[in-house]
């Protein structure tokens, strides 16, 4: 009797001590897993952060070399851009940098419309991998168009235009700086020939624009090597009856000039004309793009968006998310 109560105890023993053991080792076990776990999820974090950024190098490298080398011996393309904040603002600059991209010696002034540079474009051209400058003033506001307006009631981008002529004049010297001035547009599409051509304006080169002036194209007309008239709609007794984005200015006539720039109050389409008369003739004009006539620029214009849904979403509270950026 003695002996089995000795044998219960002994197996009673034997029994806590195994299973206390068993929990020991379950939940120290359990504990360094969990911990590992811990570790495993924060390496695999880190790897992904260093892939990502890994990859974001490689591309940037990429990038770097599809894009031209700089070419000392190249005059600078200096083309001043209006833009103003709208639900494709982003989209645009997005295309026409991936046009610039190609483009050697070029330098993209940037002019916002706005009382302060905006955070997106901002974020934009920090990433863009052009060389550029980022300017901004704020059309007055008797000169702003309405939502309801058509484009061509008041002159646009006047103030943005000539705060990048401005620029050049004050950080830039005559006599020493080699360059072609082109006052581009952010609805605009451009072909890479263009920036060929327009880059060895002696004084002011021009060329047709197409899907302009409701025609298929607007040009100087060129009779033995010389603009004689224009083939436009529109006004074609305008002393330069041409579209924005169909001429280029010497750099160094820009900085010659300096009372040269774009008046606010001008009649309709002859905005160009107030920059141009103080500056050549139309006897001195250079064509280009084979005598006017070829198109190398269009005026694209992106169909603005139709914002019904997302309307209905603000009205009802819910709209979509503000940090993500379009």
């Amino acid at each position: 009797m003695v002996r089995l109560l000795s044998l219960k105890k002994l197996l009673l023993v034997y029994f806590v001590m195994s299973t206390g053991a068993l929990l020991w080792l379950i939940l120290n076990f359990g504990l360094f897993c969990h911990a590992s776990s811990k570790e495993e999820e924060t390496l695999l974090t880190k790897t992904k952060e260093l892939r990502h950024w890994e990859e974001r190098l490689r591309r940037r490298e990429r990038d770097l070399q599809k894009k031209p080398q700089e070419d000392a011996s190249l005059p600078t393309i200096y083309a001043i851009m209006p833009t103003h904040t709208r639900h494709v603002q982003k989209a645009e600059l997005t295309r026409l940098a991936q046009t610039f991209l190609h483009v050697k010696n070029f330098h993209w002034i940037l002019v916002e419309d706005s009382d302060s540079q905006t955070d997106l474009v901002t974020r934009f051209l920090a990433t863009c991998g052009i060389k550029h400058t980022h300017l901004n003033i704020k059309t007055p506001e008797n000169y702003q168009l309405k939502e309801t307006d058509p484009n061509w009631l008041k002159p646009r981008g006047v103030e943005q235009r000539n705060v990048g002529l401005q620029w050049l004049r004050e950080n830039l010297d005559v006599g020493r700086d080699k360059g072609v001035v082109y006052f581009a547009d952010d609805d605009n599409t451009y072909s890479l020939q263009l920036f060929d051509e327009m880059r060895h304006t002696h004084g002011v080169s021009v060329w047709p624009v197409g899907l302009v002036g409701g025609m298929r194209f607007e040009r100087p007309v060129v009779e033995h090597g010389k603009v004689v008239r224009w083939y436009t709609y529109w006004r074609p007794e305008r002393p330069f009856a041409i579209d924005m984005a169909g001429f280029a200015v010497n750099l160094q006539l820009i900085l010659e000039n300096p009372q040269a720039k774009f008046e606010l109050r001008v009649r309709r389409g002859y905005l160009e004309s107030s920059l141009l008369e103080h500056l050549v003739t139309m006897d001195e004009l250079e064509p280009l793009a084979d005598n006017c006539t070829k198109v190398l620029v269009w005026h694209t214009r992106t169909e603005k968006p139709k914002m019904k849904q997302e309307n209905y979403l603000i009205q009802a509270g819910r709209p979509s998310d503000p940090r993500i950026e379009v």
